[in-house]
């Protein structure tokens, strides 16, 4: 008959061999609770880092080459693919000298980075992607990659952007009448200056029966400086 015991060696001060302690004792062993089992050794594996909690219970048949988190990345790159933007990316660089599935995945690493707990820049990114996160057929990134993707995320822009929209808009089933554009970072320019749209009596909100000059004040009305812009030099519309 066997029995089950979880036994902690301990030296023998007098003989200075090793003697097991029972420390608790589960039974015959073709009687063992092993949905017991099961949650002691999670409850003990939560101590642990998951590399060496998988080392700890593989018995010397798994060897541990690596362990990453992939929850919120994971995450992000089934968001990513079901709004279509991987399959846009993708069908927009197979008509460009790029790797289709190569400039996606290093696209999709940056904006990764960006949703995650602690942004980093593009250089620390690619630290990021080669050892601190599981990103599926992406091992690592170079700079050199990042950048080379932003021009063609950039030459590639408004194709992207049409894909995406009507992506979206048959995912959702949406019928679009108004857009919205951030101009956080975007300036506009016009033909008059600030000044030249001003009333001649300096009182902009004297009515006038001028058409010219009642359009020059409305227009001026709805520019302002941007208070959040990364240049601190553009302007923002309310219109």
């Amino acid at each position: 008959m066997a029995y089950l015991a979880l036994a902690h060696n301990e030296r023998d001060p007098k003989t200075g061999m090793p003697k097991a302690k029972i420390v608790h004792n589960f039974g015959r062993a073709d009687l063992v609770d092993r949905e017991g089992l099961r949650r002691l050794v999670r409850s003990i594996s939560r101590f642990l880092d998951p590399a060496d909690a998988v080392a700890a219970t593989a018995c010397g048949e798994v060897s541990v080459i690596d362990a990453r988190p992939m929850g919120a990345a994971y995450l992000a790159d089934a968001l990513w693919r079901r709004i279509g933007i991987a399959e846009a990316i993708a069908n927009v660089a197979a008509h460009r000298r790029v790797d289709p599935e190569l400039v996606e995945r290093v696209i999709f690493s940056m904006v990764a980075n960006r949703l995650s707990v602690r942004p980093l820049s593009k250089l620390a990114g690619c630290t990021w992607v080669a050892r601190r996160v599981f990103i599926e057929g992406l091992e690592e990134v170079s700079d050199d990659a990042c950048y080379w993707a932003m021009d063609f995320l950039l030459s590639a822009l408004p194709e992207l952007q049409e894909q995406v929209f009507f992506s979206v808009a048959n995912l959702l089933n949406l019928e679009v009448d108004v857009l919205f554009f951030d101009l956080t970072s975007t300036y506009f320019e016009l033909d008059r200056l600030a000044e030249e749209l001003e009333d001649d009596t300096g009182d902009t909100e004297a009515e006038s029966d001028d058409d010219e000059e009642r359009e020059g004040l409305e227009e001026r009305a709805l520019r302002a400086w941007s208070k959040h812009s990364k240049e601190n030099l553009v302007f923002s519309s309310d219109a």
